[in-house]
């Protein structure tokens, strides 16, 4: 689940930014709500801020075909300075 989460805020920043080299997690916090059922996990990230050198993202996951959260992950990433 930390994989997916992480994964998905990699997405929601490279989507904005484009590809961008050397950024790196740096943060990861995840609040396991309730057992996933026995399917696929379904993630939905949102940036909720894109600086000059952080991106703080919030993930949801939960399983697919339900509504219900599974767990809550709120991911920072380090983004390299431009004039490297």
């Amino acid at each position: 689940m930390m994989m997916l989460a992480d994964t998905a805020a990699w997405l929601a920043i490279i989507a904005e930014v484009g590809p961008v080299l050397l950024a790196v997690t740096t943060s990861l916090h995840i609040d396991f709500l309730r057992k996933p059922q026995l399917t696929d996990l379904m993630a939905r990230a949102r940036l909720l801020k894109l600086g000059r050198k952080l991106a703080v993202t919030d993930v949801e996951l939960f399983s697919r075909g339900t509504t219900e959260l599974v767990a809550k992950a709120q991911v920072t990433y380090s983004l390299p300075s431009s004039d490297l």
